[in-house]
C-alpha cells in the first residue's frame, strides 16, 4: 500500500470510528489526520507537521473577525436589542394574517443579521415571541415551526461567521461573500413567510392582530433604527473601504458595546460572564479551523479531492446532475454535523470540481451555507430545532412535524438559489466585488 492510500484509509477510518463512538467532531478530525500524518511520516515528523499545520491554520489576520464578530452577537443577545427588532418587525408586517408569527420570521431575519447566529436569534426571539402567539391562541407546535424554520436566515444575511470560514478556505474575497449573502437570505425569510400566509388563511386562529399606529410605529422603528444601522456601518464601511472585514468587527464590538448601555440593558458586571461566553464559542471555532488544517494537509497529500472529482465525473458529467449530488451530500452531512466543520471539511473536495465547471467559489460558497444551514433545523442534532423546540415548551419530534411545510418551500428555494448563479452574484457584481 503506497503512502496516499495509507493516509487516506487511516483518516477517513479514523474518523468514523471516531463519530461511531461519540467522540467530537473536532477531536474525531484532529486525531484521525493526526494519525495519519504519523503513519505515512513517522511519529516524530508527524506530530510535528501535525502543530506547524495547527498554527499555519490559525495565523491568519481575516480569522481575527471571528471572535469579535462572536463577541459583538453576545453583546446585543444580552444588550435589549432582541425586543426592538421585534417591534421593528411587526411594525413591517403586523398588517398580514397571521402577524405575529409574520413578525417572529421578520425578526429572526434582523436579528439573526445583525448577530450572526441562527441560535441566537431562535433563543432570543423565540423566548419573546412563542408567550405572545400562545396568548393570541396560536398553536405551540405551530410557533416553534415558525421560529425555528426562519432562524437561519440570519447567517446568510452578514455578517456571518460561516461565511468567514468558508472564505478562509477557498481563498474568495470575504466582502464579495458577505454582499452574495443577502438575496439568499431575505429569500429564505420570505418563503417562510408565504408558508405562513398560507396556512394563516385556513385557520381561523391565526388571526389578524392588527397594527400600530402611524405614531407609534414611528417611535418603534426610530428606537430600532440604531441597531439596525450597525449592518449599515459594517457592511458600508467595508464596502466604502473605510476598514477591513477585520476592523469592521472591532467597530461591531465597540457599536454594540456602547448601544447596549444605552439601553440600559447592560451592566459592567455582566460584562466578565460576556467575555467568557463569547471566549468558549470561538476557542471551539478555532480550534476546528486548527485541526482541519491538519486534515487539509492529509486530504492534499492523499490527492483526496481529486479522486473525488474523478468519482463524481464517473457518476455523470453533466454539472447539473454534479451540483444536485453535491447538495444532497451536504443535506445528508447537514443533519449529523455543525457547519463550520462541515464547510472546512467538505469545501476542499467540493471546490476543485465545481469549479473545474466554471462555478464562481462565490456562487458555491452560497450554495454550501445555504444548504447546510438547513441541517441545522433538521434532525437529528439540528441546534437550532432543539433550541427552538426548548423555548418553545414543545417537543422535538412535534416542532419537526409542523416544519415540514417549511422544509419543502426552504429545499425549493435551495434549487433556485443552486441553479440561480445571479440570485448570489448580481449585488457583489453591482459593486464591483467580483
Amino acid at each position: 500500500m503506497d503512502a496516499a492510500a495509507l493516509a487516506s484509509l487511516v483518516l477517513v477510518g479514523g474518523i468514523l470510528v471516531l463519530l461511531v463512538v461519540g467522540a467530537p467532531v473536532s477531536i474525531a478530525v484532529g486525531l484521525s489526520s493526526t494519525a495519519a500524518m504519523c503513519a505515512v511520516l513517522g511519529v516524530e515528523n508527524g506530530l510535528l507537521t501535525a502543530a506547524q499545520q495547527v498554527f499555519r491554520g490559525i495565523n491568519s489576520f481575516p480569522l481575527l473577525a471571528i471572535p469579535f464578530f462572536v463577541l459583538a452577537g453576545v453583546v446585543m443577545n444580552n444588550g435589549g436589542i432582541a425586543l426592538r427588532l421585534v417591534n421593528a418587525a411587526k411594525v413591517l408586517v403586523g398588517r398580514t394574517p397571521g402577524s405575529l408569527a409574520q413578525t417572529n420570521v421578520a425578526a429572526n431575519a434582523l436579528f439573526g443579521s445583525v448577530s450572526g447566529s441562527a441560535v441566537a436569534a431562535a433563543a432570543a426571539v423565540g423566548s419573546t415571541m412563542t408567550p405572545l402567539q400562545a396568548k393570541e391562541g396560536y398553536d405551540r407546535n405551530f410557533a416553534a415551526a415558525v421560529n425555528i424554520a426562519s432562524a437561519p436566515s440570519g447567517m446568510l444575511i452578514p455578517p456571518s461567521n460561516l461565511v468567514i470560514v468558508y472564505s478562509l478556505v477557498s481563498s474568495s474575497s470575504i466582502a464579495a461573500l458577505f454582499v452574495a449573502g443577502y438575496l439568499p437570505g431575505i429569500a429564505w425569510a420570505l418563503v417562510c413567510m408565504a408558508i405562513v400566509f398560507l396556512i394563516a388563511r385556513r385557520r381561523p386562529e391565526l388571526r389578524y392582530t392588527g397594527g400600530l399606529g402611524i405614531a407609534a410605529s414611528a417611535r418603534v422603528v426610530l428606537a430600532a433604527v440604531p441597531a439596525l444601522l450597525l449592518i449599515v456601518i459594517v457592511i458600508g464601511g467595508i464596502l466604502a473601504g473605510f476598514f477591513t472585514p477585520t476592523e469592521a468587527s472591532v467597530v461591531a464590538v465597540v457599536y454594540s458595546l456602547v448601544l447596549a448601555f444605552a439601553y440600559r440593558a447592560l451592566r459592567v458586571r455582566q460584562l466578565p460572564s460576556i467575555l467568557m461566553d463569547a471566549t468558549r464559542t470561538t476557542a471551539v471555532v478555532m480550534f476546528l479551523i486548527g485541526v482541519s488544517s491538519i486534515m487539509g494537509f492529509v486530504l492534499s497529500f492523499a490527492q483526496i479531492p481529486a479522486a473525488v472529482a474523478e468519482a463524481m465525473f464517473g457518476i455523470s458529467t453533466n454539472p447539473v446532475v454534479l451540483l444536485l449530488l453535491i447538495a444532497v451530500v451536504l443535506l445528508v452531512v447537514g443533519c449529523f454535523m455543525d457547519p463550520t466543520p462541515a464547510v472546512l471539511i467538505f469545501a476542499p473536495i467540493f471546490l476543485p470540481v465545481v469549479t473545474s465547471f466554471g462555478i464562481d467559489p462565490v456562487h458555491f460558497g452560497i450554495m454550501m451555507v445555504f444548504n447546510l444551514c438547513i441541517g441545522t433545523i433538521t434532525p437529528p442534532v439540528g441546534p437550532v430545532l432543539f433550541v427552538g423546540a426548548k423555548v418553545a415548551g414543545v417537543s422535538i419530534e412535534s416542532a419537526a412535524r409542523s416544519l415540514l411545510p417549511f422544509f419543502a418551500a426552504i429545499a425549493v428555494m435551495l434549487v433556485v438559489v443552486i441553479f440561480t448563479p445571479g440570485l448570489s452574484l448580481w449585488l457583489p457584481t453591482a459593486l464591483g466585488l467580483l
